[in-house]
């Protein structure tokens, strides 16, 4: 028999009742559901219904704990333990009111399975029910295994026969359910599969061994889906992720997409994530050129690695928190799903119903009012640009899910540029083996011309600079010939966006972002393409350090168009390419003063490149010099990187990357740590707030189960940590998210807690 309260303390959930009762009826499947659909759709036509869709955040997808933060078996109150209403048909006809066509249902399942996998009846009748809600709106619903301890995991690698038993008896289940519900439902395998607690658990190319394990877990699911009984088990559209369901190409490239008509990628592009969600970047209120072509690299990879091969892309997870940058959200969101559309992928926005919050910015992605159906103010802007490009007819979708084809000249008749192999190494870089030597070339050998490059590895990067290897721009390919192995670059229309004097033109050379091996490079005539070519709108000055003094810093004066908000950086040839970043805001008179601290450059420079990038049409720099450093420097955030900044244009790319940005500014801060049986009143702490912004609710509660359920995600530490131990001297655990609520139910008088609470949900 299923035990829902095996070993779990109740988490204490506030909503109409303000107490989590869990309901012992099972919900009957919607009345009258069609299971006949008027004819079988393909994989592309499900995907180009499926529109725009959105993302029950928070909501099925959370998991509560016990007080030791353990996850074991819990029963329908999940469904609130995060904060969240529970979800109901004025939800999704808000949603379908407002164009959505697609609901995307994360679904958490370990803590509602008994010894064997079975899952709890109440449970799947609940998701059932939700479900319901879309279809009864001629909805599509993605339905997912989310959350799930057992496959996100440190041993990951060596876990597959571990791990295969229990998800192919969880899909079993979950497709004898829904057997006959039409192509309207799809199935997707998992969410964010990782190696959780690892130095790689996101973002690391040394995870592409556990990539082999979650190819063979999702081909096992393939194939088990597609031999269940029902009318749709052959054409049911099926979603699967790479690894942690990363945009990024060394993972894209790794899944084997199994041989089936009707099997989907499942990719999440909260891209670029330094605009959408790091808070470690101070200033969001510029969507920059550098953002727009990462985001557009990103989009064209899945373009080009499965939608011009004919397999088909979601994004089931996308967005961008509100950070108060309502005007730049909307031009990334124009991007975005203009590209999206374009190209024929679907969009799942995220929402975890949060609206906003000054401590944490970066996961904030609230947009509607669960309860209600209303729209927030805040992030309307955004929704409303959405819709409208999705109701632009001059926006055709998939009009460009192909790659363009091109006629070349052969390699044999063009001109040998350079014919001698040398693999080009991205960690080799202060030894220059990252690029080929460079060669001179000028622009009279480059006029009407494209590039060639034949090579295997990655794909690389053309480079030119004057003689000085001044003025270094790059160029991405804009098209490649993968099976071949040959990159083509239309120079002959690039350079001349891109380079202000083409009589400077002195060297050309080939670089890596990781090891390619160069087999050869030539010059050939230019097909007649007709591509767009942006122009490259950076101004440059160059900056002469003679002058400067130890204790210095360097002056810039700008003048330009008044209250212009404009960036930039000064950037210097050190290990690579670096650069110190400025930003700022021309006063009334349209002046603006930046200052960078001397040592902020490496001893014996000589000299540097000051670049404006943001609205530059509107800014100059009038001019700069040194002097006496101020008490009080706030206005520049240093980052280094190792690549240039260039022109860019819709096939062709041109990279300014951003590393993490730290303050020029720094301060000391001390925490002290005091138990609460020492002290319960310790100055300057407000118990209970374990979020940090300056009031206690149930958002604190929140954030403590988030931190316990997915600590490399939702870190509470600091001040944070200490504002959120409200009982006991046992460190945070589950029962100080329940004291936070039983305060804020008045249960509670004060915290911390230092005698014992005997409610039932404690003991």
């Amino acid at each position: 028999m299923f035990n829902s309260s095996k070993n779990v303390k109740r988490f204490v959930s506030i909503s109409a009742a303000a107490v989590c009762m869990l309901s012992s009826l099972r919900i009957a499947p919607l009345d009258n559901y069609a299971v006949a659909a008027d004819k079988t759709m393909t994989a592309f036509e499900i995907t180009e219904n499926m529109k725009i869709g959105w993302n029950l955040g928070n909501t099925l997808d959370a998991k509560a704990g016990d007080e030791k933060g353990d996850f074991t078996t819990a029963g329908l109150e999940t469904e609130t333990c995060w904060g969240c209403p529970k979800a109901s048909q004025t939800l999704f006809d808000a949603l379908k009111a407002k164009g959505f066509n697609t609901v995307r249902i994360p679904t958490t399942w370990f803590q509602h399975l008994d010894s064997d996998n079975n899952i709890d009846p109440e449970w799947l009748a609940r998701v059932k029910e939700v479900v319901d809600y879309g279809i009864k709106n001629d909805m599509y619903i993605i339905l997912n295994v989310h959350h799930e301890n057992w496959i996100n995991r440190g041993d990951l690698l060596n876990a597959y026969d571990d791990i295969k038993p229990k998800l192919l008896k969880i899909w079993s289940q979950i497709a004898e359910e829904f057997k006959d519900y039409d192509q309207h439902l799809i199935f997707e395998c998992m969410n964010e599969p990782r190696a959780v607690g690892t130095t790689y658990e996101w973002w690391a190319a040394e995870a592409v061994p556990e990539c082999d394990v979650i190819n063979k877990l999702e081909h096992d699911f393939v194939d088990l889906i597609r031999s269940t009984d029902g009318p749709y088990a052959k054409t049911r559209l099926l979603m699967l992720p790479g690894y942690c369901a990363s945009a990024e190409q060394t993972f894209l490239k790794a899944i084997d997409i199994p041989d089936d008509d009707y099997v989907a990628v499942s990719i999440h592009a909260y891209t670029p994530y330094d605009f959408t969600m790091n808070t470690a970047v101070k200033d969001h209120s510029v969507f920059t050129g550098a953002y727009a072509q990462n985001l557009s690299d990103t989009l064209q990879g899945m373009r080009d690695l499965f939608l011009d091969k004919d397999v088909p892309v979601v994004i089931g997870e996308m967005g961008t928190s509100n950070f108060g940058n309502t005007e730049a959200r909307v031009e990334w969101t124009n991007l975005y799903f203009t590209t999206a559309k374009k190209y024929g992928i679907p969009c799942c926005l995220w929402d975890n119903n949060t609206v906003s919050n000054p401590k944490d910015p970066g996961e904030c992605h609230g947009y509607i009012d669960r309860e209600t159906g209303q729209w927030h103010e805040a992030s309307l802007p955004i929704i409303n640009k959405m819709m409208e490009i999705m109701a632009d007819d001059s926006i055709k979708w998939g009009s460009e899910r192909k790659i363009p084809t091109y006629s070349h000249q052969d390699l044999s008749a063009g001109t040998v540029f350079r014919d001698q192999a040398v693999e080009i190494d991205a960690s080799k870089s202060k030894t220059y083996e990252n690029t080929t030597p460079g060669q001179e070339i000028a622009w009279s050998q480059l006029e009407g011309k494209e590039v060639a490059i034949k090579y295997t590895g990655a794909t690389p990067i053309l480079a030119f600079s004057d003689a000085g290897y001044g003025n270094w721009t790059e160029f991405k390919p804009y098209v490649v010939d993968e099976e071949n192995g040959i990159a083509y670059y239309l120079v002959g229309k690039q350079l001349p966006a891109a380079w202000t004097d083409l009589s400077t033109v002195n060297h050309m050379q080939a670089r890596t972002d990781k090891v390619t091996n160069i087999e050869k490079i030539v010059i050939l005539d230019a097909p007649e393409v007709d591509i767009e070519v942006e122009v490259d709108k950076t101004k440059k000055y160059k900056i002469e350090f003679a002058n400067a003094q130890a204790g210095d810093d360097l002056i810039l004066t700008f003048k330009g168009e008044k209250n212009t908000i404009t960036n930039g950086c000064v950037g210097y040839n050190g290990d690579g390419w670096e650069q110190i970043e400025w930003k700022g805001t021309t006063d009334a008179n349209g002046d603006l003063t930046v200052r960078i601290a001397m040592d902020k450059f490496p001893a014996g420079i000589t000299s540097a490149e000051c670049q404006i990038w943001y609205q530059p049409e509107l800014v100059d720099l009038e001019g700069y010099n040194f002097g006496a450093a101020e008490a009080e420097t706030t206005t520049t955030t240093t980052t280094t990187t190792t690549t240039t900044t260039t022109t860019t244009t819709s096939e062709t790319t041109t990279t300014t990357t951003s590393s993490a940005t730290t303050s020029t500014t720094s301060s000391e801060t001390t925490t002290t740590t005091t138990k609460k049986g020492d002290s319960p009143h310790t100055e300057g702490v407000l118990y209970g707030d374990a979020n940090q912004d300056g009031q206690v609710d149930l958002s604190d509660a929140v954030k403590i189960m988030q931190s316990l359920a997915n600590p490399n995600k939702y870190t509470l530490d600091g001040d944070g940590k200490l504002a959120a131990d409200v009982y006991g001297n046992d460190g945070v655990t589950v029962k100080d998210a329940q004291v936070i609520q039983l305060y804020l139910l008045n249960l509670v008088k004060a915290l911390p807690v230092t005698g014992d609470v005997t409610t039932p949900e404690i003991d």
